[in-house]
């Protein structure tokens, strides 16, 4: 079994992170830490910032993950800066803010980092719906994203973590490090 670092200060994200990625024979360890999140246009930016922060903290095996709301009829908003969006306004802020259209997307990038400035990156897109109001009780924005083929919220799926964008990053995480391991006799 494989010894990952999950650096973050939100455990809810590391919990969701440690269970996916058990399923693939990776074992991960929890790094709190609390990484400065910049403001910045991509997730990728702010994923990539945060990375060469916790790698300096630690010098092992880390990753760290990035995720967004995108909303179409606000532009992409709350995009990148969703962490802040929800801290000042929260969900029902986000539902005030929307009408009739509600088509949206949901963003993960995981950066992984085992040596200075050897980074990769991978992500992953979900595309979805904002609800009409909150459903289930779950953190974050799970209480109001519809995952399109599905008529739940991610708050009140049985198991998010086989069709969410966090799933599917940590997944093509999880693939190109077990390949990488195999191909190195690991």
């Amino acid at each position: 079994m494989s010894n990952v670092l999950f650096a973050s200060s939100n455990e809810n994200k590391y919990k969701e992170a440690k269970a996916i990625l058990s399923k693939f024979k990776i074992n991960l360890d929890f790094l709190k830490s609390h990484l400065e999140e910049i403001q910045a246009d991509t997730l990728e930016e702010i994923a990539l910032h945060k990375i060469t922060q916790a790698f300096s903290q630690c010098s092992k095996p880390v990753i760290v993950e990035d995720d967004g709301l995108f909303i179409d009829s606000l532009n992409g908003f709350p995009g990148p800066y969703s962490a802040f969006a929800f801290k000042t306004i929260g969900n029902k802020g986000i539902l005030q803010l929307l009408k009739a259209k509600r088509k949206a997307k949901f963003q993960s990038v995981i950066a992984y980092c085992e040596k200075n400035n050897d980074v990769m990156l991978f992500k992953a897109t979900v595309d979805g719906k904002i609800s009409r109001k909150l459903a289930g009780i779950k953190w974050g924005y799970d209480p109001i994203f519809i995952p399109d083929g599905q008529n739940k919220t991610y708050a009140q799926l049985r198991d998010k973590n086989l069709v969410s964008h966090r799933y599917l990053s940590l997944r093509k995480f999880a693939m190109w490090h077990l390949h990488r391991r195999e191909s190195s006799g690991q």
